[in-house]
């Protein structure tokens, strides 16, 4: 925490990672997957992020892409993840699990948070897919989850910013209530000031040209959907130390 605030920057790569430490931020959120909103990262990646950079490494635990409601063998899956995630450095968890009418599901929630501990643990967007966040966040509190990452169940985190000042206010510091979502340095002032948050998440990544000299352009690796081979995107270093910049002048 450095004057008041603490800057999460979801990353997806070791570049990504050491580019957002560089540029200022207090803590990285490691996901595969950006793509569909962030997915568990290989245990390779997190084992090398570990080794180039410092600040604290929050694993997030997703299975896959999609909704939050989870079988069986999914649950199974995220248990594996979350002990080898702590077996390789992890410094804290990230998950989200909802039950099937859009509430927080508590008995799974008990279940991988015991798996966690004594990490701490933050609970993602699936909070912003909630039937009634002020009963959800009450349910988050009771179970023992640090913070919560929310848009204020909206596209963005300044659509949301209302919602987002409502659950800062209801939380009272039982749990740190973080705004992510389209935060960028054009809107991030704005939502500090409205939220009253004290720390806040975000990607500030920009597009990289590939390397590659020879390109096929009649295949494509993934859906038609999916992100251009040759357009590498990750954290830009001067976008977060602008966004730190912008916190620090306001906080």
């Amino acid at each position: 925490m450095d004057d008041g605030f603490l800057m999460e920057v979801c990353v997806d790569s070791v570049e990504s990672a050491v580019n957002a430490e560089r540029g200022g931020a207090g803590r990285i959120e490691l996901c595969a997957g950006l793509v569909e909103g962030g997915t568990t990262p290989s245990m390779g990646l997190l084992q090398v992020v570990k080794q180039c950079v410092r600040v604290p490494v929050f694993v997030m635990i997703r299975p896959r892409g999609g909704d939050f409601l989870y079988s069986d063998r999914e649950v199974e899956v995220m248990k594996a993840d979350i002990r080898l995630a702590k077996l390789h450095g992890a410094d804290g968890l990230v998950f989200g699990a909802l039950t099937e009418d859009g509430r927080i599901d508590t008995e799974l929630c008990t279940a991988l948070l015991a798996v966690c501990r004594p990490l701490p643990v933050t609970f993602h967007r699936a909070f912003d897919m909630v039937h009634d966040p002020v009963v959800a966040l009450e349910t988050l509190i009771s179970l023992g989850f640090e913070r919560v990452l929310t848009s204020g169940c909206d596209s963005s985190a300044l659509e949301g910013l209302s919602l987002i000042k409502r659950l800062a206010e209801q939380a009272k510091g039982r749990i740190v209530v973080m705004p992510g979502g389209g935060i960028t340095e054009r809107n991030l002032q704005r939502i500090l000031e409205g939220s009253t948050a004290s720390e806040f998440h975000c990607s500030a990544r920009s597009a990289r040209d590939s390397g590659m000299k020879f390109r096929n352009p009649n295949v494509a690796m993934g859906a038609s959907f999916s992100a251009p081979e040759y357009s590498i995107k990750v954290a830009d270093v001067a976008k977060v130390r602008t966004l730190n910049a912008i916190a620090k002048n306001i906080l």
